[in-house]
């Protein structure tokens, strides 16, 4: 694809999904993959047309024999460029076993505490480059906002994960373009289109051996199952996902409105690390009511509905409907959801 025909497709996501206004900070979170190289030297090139201040930021996981070479391909590219780079080592499989959970959600909790740490950096405008170099900012009155380089491709996969794992409506909404300050400009954008424009404006970006390795299951959806179903079925297919992606996140629009007025009506109280309900008010609503309530309310108290599946969701309704005596479900780590005096209580724990 041509470079202005990409440049332009950017502009109209950017423009529908209202993610960047004159005058935002835009911090890119950059791997140094074909991906977040092709997100920053698009918004590189547009910079002033889009009137934004870029920055970057690269983390080095320290998980791959190659890490310290992408570090340094994203600093070389950056000083190039004259953007202010943001650099972070970790440690992550340490992290992840003092935290006892899997690598790759290691790493995601260790990037965005440091997107949000460059962030508060930024607003008050000492700019730290990571390795003690100082950029002196001026105190901003617009938004500094992390821009992530996910795609269409990216899109249909989580989609076809969370179909794999259970998941209900809400998991075919897929990848958000906005959420809170996070934007994802490249989301209406095939991952075939990012290595063409990355192949013509010789980016030479790095290559993560570790997505040819067929062991995670997002690397069997994107190595394995996608091909099969482009070959045997339908050869648009990451297309007719994002179809289907868009139109789920524009009903689920619709009816978040409704899912907040009703959750007025049936709250009885509301605290940091519990919310309680009306157990004969929220057993009288409509089916799809109560699931989007149940969602509603968990990612209140968790900021996320992260590895709530749709079983989960039929069976806190059924204790809810079955309301004889003290019952309660954990159907996730630090979530108790209680039936108590004609009352749900719905409890979350943050564990260390």
């Amino acid at each position: 694809m041509k470079e202005i025909e990409l440049e332009q497709k950017l502009i109209e996501t950017i423009n529908k999904y209202e993610q960047i206004s004159s005058g935002d900070k835009i911090v890119v979170a950059v791997s140094g993959g074909p991906d977040s190289i092709c997100l920053l030297e698009l918004l590189k090139n547009l910079k002033e047309k889009l009137k934004i201040e870029l920055f970057a930021a690269h983390v080095n996981h320290g998980l791959r024999e190659n890490s310290k070479l992408d570090e340094e391909y994203v600093i070389n590219y950056c000083n190039k460029n004259n953007i202010p780079c943001f650099v972070k080592n970790t440690d992550v499989q340490s992290y992840a076993k003092k935290r006892k959970i899997g690598t790759e959600e290691a790493g995601r909790e260790i990037r965005y505490a440091f997107f949000n740490e460059i962030v508060s950096q930024l607003s008050v405008g000492d700019v730290s480059k990571g390795d003690g170099v100082k950029f002196g900012m001026s105190p901003f009155n617009t938004q500094t906002k992390i821009a992530i380089a996910h795609n269409s491709n990216d899109n249909a996969e989580t989609i076809l994960m969370n179909l794999l794992r259970g998941a209900g409506i809400e998991g075919l909404k897929g990848i958000e373009p906005v959420r809170n300050n996070v934007i994802r400009p490249l989301i209406e954008i095939t991952r075939e289109e990012i290595e063409e424009y990355c192949k013509e404006n010789k980016l030479k970006p790095r290559h993560d051996e570790s997505n040819d390795e067929n062991i995670y299951t997002r690397n069997k959806i994107r190595n394995e199952l996608i091909p099969y179903i482009q070959k045997e079925f339908n050869p648009n297919i990451v297309l007719t996902i994002n179809r289907l992606s868009t139109l789920v996140r524009d009903e689920s629009k619709f009816f978040n409105n409704i899912v907040h007025e009703t959750y007025k009506k049936i709250v009885m109280q509301e605290k940091k690390n519990m919310i309680v309900l009306n157990l004969k008010k929220f057993n009288d609503l409509e089916i799809v009511i109560k699931r989007r309530i149940i969602l509603y309310i968990i990612n209140i108290l968790k900021g996320t509905t992260k590895g709530i599946e749709n079983i989960h969701v039929e069976d806190i309704i059924k204790l809810c409907n079955n309301n004889r005596g003290n019952k309660f479900l954990t159907p996730n780590k630090g979530l108790k959801i209680s039936i108590k005096n004609q009352k749900i209580v719905i409890e979350f724990k943050q564990i260390l």
